[in-house]
C-alpha cells in the first residue's frame, strides 16, 4: 500500500498522530489510509473521525469483505473510499467522493400520497400488538366495509359516494382481503371474512353485537 501511494508521488509516513498512514503531496490535503484485518464498524467510526482531518480517507482491510456490494454502498454514502490489501497487493475497491444521493421522485410521491390519503395516525410505534400496519388503502376498504355491514349490497358508485372511497371499484373488484364478494354485475356484499376485518379493527357490525348476558330469575 505504501509503494501504492508512493508511486503516485506521495510522501507516506505511519503512524502519524493516530492516524495508521499518513500520504502527503505538494499542497493538496492528505491522504489517510486506516488499516484494520477485516472490514467493521471500528474501522468504520475510525474513518468518519479521519474525515475532520482530510476528505481523502481510505478503510483498508486484509481481506475482501463477505458483502462487497453493501461494504462499498457504505463507504460511498459516508463519502469513504475502500482498499483491499493482500500479500504485496493492494487494490483500489473505491475513491473517497463526496456523497449526494439521488431522489427517487416516484417514491417520494408514493410517500406523500399515503401520508396525504391517511386518516389520522393509527399505527402506534412499539406497540406490543400484532395489529395489521394501517395503511390509507385499509382505512377506505374498512369504510367500504362498514357500510355493506350497514345497509348490504350496494352498487359501486353508491359505495364510493357513501363511504367515501374513490377507489371504491378497485377495491371491491380486486378484493385484496377477502372481504367482498359481486353478488351481481356492479353490486357487492360483504363476507364474512369481511365481518371477521371489521371486528378486528374494532368495528361491530350490526347483527354483531355481543349479546347482554342472561339475567338470572
Amino acid at each position: 500500500m505504501k509503494a501504492l501511494l508512493e508511486a503516485q508521488g506521495y510522501v507516506v509516513k505511519g503512524e502519524v498522530r493516530g492516524c495508521d498512514v499518513v500520504g502527503v503531496r505538494g499542497e493538496e490535503p492528505p491522504v489517510i489510509v486506516e488499516l484494520k484485518r477485516s472490514f467493521g464498524l471500528g474501522l468504520v467510526l475510525q474513518g468518519i473521525d479521519r474525515l475532520a482531518l482530510s476528505d481523502r480517507v481510505y478503510l483498508a482491510v486484509g481481506q475482501w469483505p463477505r458483502e462487497v456490494k453493501g461494504v462499498k454502498r457504505l463507504c460511498r454514502r459516508l463519502g469513504l473510499g475502500l482498499l483491499v490489501v493482500a500479500g504485496d497487493r493492494a487494490d483500489v475497491v473505491l475513491d473517497p467522493a463526496p456523497y449526494k444521493p439521488r431522489l427517487d421522485k416516484r417514491k417520494a410521491g408514493r410517500l406523500l400520497g399515503e401520508h396525504r390519503r391517511r386518516v389520522g395516525d393509527p399505527n402506534l410505534g412499539g406497540s406490543a400488538m400484532r395489529a395489521p400496519l394501517m395503511t390509507a388503502y385499509r382505512q377506505e376498504a374498512l369504510r367500504c366495509a362498514a357500510l355493506l355491514a350497514e345497509r348490504g349490497p350496494l352498487k359501486v358508485a353508491a359505495v364510493r359516494k357513501d363511504a367515501g372511497s374513490p377507489r371504491a371499484g378497485a377495491i371491491l373488484g380486486d378484493d385484496h382481503y377477502g372481504w367482498f364478494e359481486r353478488v351481481e354485475r356492479g353490486v357487492y356484499a360483504l363476507t364474512p371474512a369481511g365481518r371477521q376485518g371489521l371486528a378486528q379493527h374494532g368495528i361491530v357490525a350490526p347483527g354483531d353485537a355481543p349479546a347482554s348476558p342472561a339475567r338470572t330469575p
